[in-house]
């Protein structure tokens, strides 16, 4: 569907969404740089703004979506994962996390987590599980994680006795310091049981700092936080857990594959991720 048509969307209990178009949102922004048609004129023009501070900023979230595949696969096929916790979910863009998993264990079970009206019309639309498994959504927001970790629509759907792992896919760098990241990273791990894994992945500075402060600083004056990070403070999310080879590099250098671009530079794709596990 359209943009257009979404405005239309409703959810299933029949209220209407507002999907406040007014004004940019980090996953249609995300969805506009991905060339996707979700998305409209405010996060248009911010999307565009950025590319002009930055004319490589398709590039890190085409990389992201195939490290995101490729951490599903792993987990799933080489350490038996069948519960995934998506937060920070952005648009459905093929193949989701749910997808990916149950085609390598249909019984897979996904509860995606995202506070952006478009993006609940969609999931509830779109996010259909094959019937060995279970797709399910939460409206919250990332920060509220009472709101997150409390919810009976997640242990609905989560057997918390068993591992789950945690995707937090380039949502971080949306959330800046005076909102304690760390902390809401902390308080999400220490939720899960032992053996369970996060998945996350960061944009960086360390390669062009100042085209990304720029991006950086449009997006500020759309009402939108982004805090680009140096590879020591995105290791930091990691405390406590145990890093997965290759650990953190760029995401194109984490178990890349065929679909991997290998002609991007680190500067272009400026996305730091890694995967580790909790003893």
């Amino acid at each position: 569907m359209s943009g257009a048509e979404w405005m239309k969307a409703k959810p299933a209990e029949g209220a209407p969404i507002d999907l406040q178009t007014d004004r940019p949102h980090p996953a249609r922004v995300y969805d506009f740089l991905l060339g996707g048609k979700d998305n409209f004129p405010a996060d248009r023009a911010a999307g565009e703004a950025g590319l002009k501070a930055n004319p490589n900023s398709r590039i890190p979230p085409r990389e992201n979506r195939k490290f995101l595949r490729r951490v599903v696969e792993h987990l799933a096929a080489e350490h038996g994962v069948r519960q995934f916790l998506d937060i920070g979910t952005g648009i459905p863009t093929s193949p989701n996390v749910h997808e990916v998993a149950q085609a390598v264990a249909p019984e897979s079970r996904i509860v995606y987590v995202d506070n952006d009206p478009i993006v609940l019309a969609h999931a509830r639309a779109l996010l259909t599980s094959k019937p060995e498994g279970r797709t399910e959504y939460i409206d919250a927001d990332l920060r509220d994680v009472d709101r997150i970790v409390g919810s009976e629509r997640l242990r609905e759907v989560i057997d918390f006795d068993q591992p789950v792992a945690l995707m937090l896919i380039a949502i971080m760098h949306f959330v800046g310091d005076a909102d304690r990241p760390y902390e809401i990273v902390s308080r999400l791990v220490d939720a899960l049981p032992s053996g369970s894994f996060l998945a996350l992945s960061h944009l960086t500075s360390d390669f062009d700092a100042a085209a990304w402060a720029r991006v950086a600083e449009i997006y500020a004056k759309q009402g939108v936080t982004m805090q680009v990070r140096p590879h020591d403070d995105i290791a930091r999310f990691f405390t406590g857990l145990e890093l997965l080879e290759p650990g953190l590099p760029i995401v194109t250098k984490w178990r890349p594959d065929a679909d991997v671009d290998a002609d991007a530079t680190d500067t272009q794709v400026a996305v730091y991720g890694g995967v580790a596990r909790k003893a």
